[in-house]
Order: structure tokens, then C-alpha cells, then sequence
């Protein structure tokens, strides 16, 4: 019997070969990661845009306006809440509310330094530390207390134009571009928004959809205790049991 001897060349050849197609073979071993970028942990993520948009977008708009709830692109709304509530709402959220939080000291998913990403991108990308320079704003949070008496009053003399006397809303006026307004007194809305959340709007505004801020278009800017009265007032006008009942018989 002949024995056949590979030349050192060709058995050199011959095992880099058999190492190159064990390779391929393990890279195509099924469950093993495919080749291409790492992805960072969760919460190794400190870039705002990208937090934003996967934690506040959803809610307040793509660019921090045209969503459901305010609009955090408006910077009287960040000149009046300034960086430390935003912190502190964005952490902890408005318990009963739709805000949630965010923070994992309160059970979420962000950490500190995100929260703090979050908060100071904010106030970075759409403040304007100098637009109500020299006026006096008033306190995102009153110490005053409220009566709903006079908050009925005052709502008629800055809100009833557009909002209705009894805030149940308008049909809207064709010549002023103005749409159709919705109930305010609505008790599925107020169930849902809290009172902070309505001073914030009265004092801030909704710009993209032409209601003022607390400066309002009448004579005289709201006071503070106009405001809080008027808030008073709505928070009177909440329901145990919101929205309409079952029918039943069916």
C-alpha cells in the first residue's frame, strides 16, 4: 500500500482552509448576534433628542408642541415652570393624572442623570430667558387660596369670550379664524387634567391653537388670585363619577 504525503505547501493550504469554513460555520450559529453596531444599555442613553422623543413625544408633540398634553416648546410655559418643577414632574409625575413618572426612584424606567438630561434640554432648546423680562409672572405654584365664587366671575370677564359663560364651550367665530371649543367643564376632562395642570394652561396658554396667555387680549393681565380663583372654580365643577353612565335596559 502507497501512502500519500501532502508537500508542506499544500497541507498549510489545506488546514487554513478547514479553520476559514469553521469560522463561517460558527458565525452562523442560530441565536449568535449578527454583525454590526453595539447598542447601548438603556441607561447609558444621555443624548435629548432621543430621550425625548421615546419618553415625551408620544404626549407633548415630536418638537415639544401639537400634542395632547401642553406644550413644552412654549417658552412662556418654561419661564413660569422653570428647570427644577420640570425635574421634579418628570421624576415623579402627577399622581391620579395622565402624567406618569419617569424617574426609577419612582418606579420607571430613567435614572437621575437622564431626568437631568431631559429637564435642562428642555429649558436649552425652547426658553427664552429674556421674553418676559421685567414683567411680573405669576407663581407656577399659588400660595393663595382660591374661591369659586369670584373665579366665576373673573372666568367671565377673560375666558367666557371663547370658552362660554358657563365654560361649556363655542361654536367658534368664522371671522376671527377660530374653531369650535370644547367644554372645559367637561367632567371626563377634569377627571383627567389636574389642578396645577389647568393654572399652568390659564398662565401659559395654548400659542398653536390661539388662546392667550394669563396676559390675556382684555385691559388687564389676570392676577394671580384671578387665576387661582378661576382654577377654584373649575376644580368645583368635578364629578365623583365622570362621563356617562351605561345604558341600560339593553
Amino acid at each position: 500500500m502507497k501512502l500519500a504525503f501532502l508537500s508542506f505547501p499544500s497541507f498549510y493550504a489545506l488546514v487554513l482552509t478547514g479553520a476559514v469554513v469553521a469560522l463561517v460555520g460558527c458565525s452562523r450559529v442560530p441565536g449568535r448576534p449578527a454583525p454590526g453596531p453595539e447598542v447601548s444599555r438603556p441607561e447609558a442613553v444621555l443624548d435629548f433628542a432621543t430621550l425625548y422623543k421615546a419618553n415625551c413625544a408620544a404626549c407633548h408633540g415630536e418638537d415639544g408642541r401639537g400634542g395632547a398634553a401642553i406644550a413644552l416648546a412654549n417658552p412662556v410655559y418654561l419661564a413660569v415652570v422653570g428647570e427644577d418643577n420640570l425635574r421634579e414632574i418628570t421624576a415623579k409625575g402627577v399622581s391620579g393624572k395622565l402624567m406618569p413618572p419617569f424617574a426609577r426612584s419612582a418606579g420607571a424606567m430613567l435614572t437621575d442623570q437622564q431626568i437631568e438630561v431631559l429637564a435642562h434640554g428642555m429649558m436649552g432648546k425652547w426658553s427664552k430667558p429674556d421674553l418676559l423680562a421685567g414683567v411680573g409672572i405669576p407663581q407656577y405654584r399659588s400660595a393663595l387660596a382660591g374661591d369659586s365664587a369670584r373665579g366665576q366671575q373673573a372666568f367671565g370677564i377673560y375666558c367666557a369670550r371663547c370658552h362660554g359663560v358657563a365654560g361649556e364651550g363655542s361654536g367658534g367665530d368664522v371671522k376671527s379664524g377660530t374653531g369650535k371649543i370644547g367644554s372645559i367643564v367637561n367632567g371626563s376632562y377634569l377627571a383627567l387634567i389636574s389642578d396645577q395642570g389647568l393654572r399652568s394652561i390659564v398662565i401659559a396658554g395654548r400659542p398653536d391653537e390661539g388662546m392667550p396667555d394669563w396676559r390675556t387680549d382684555a385691559a388687564q393681565p389676570m392676577t394671580d388670585q384671578q387665576i387661582t380663583d378661576v382654577i377654584a372654580w373649575l376644580a368645583s365643577k368635578r364629578t365623583s363619577n365622570p362621563g356617562q353612565p351605561y345604558p341600560t335596559g339593553q
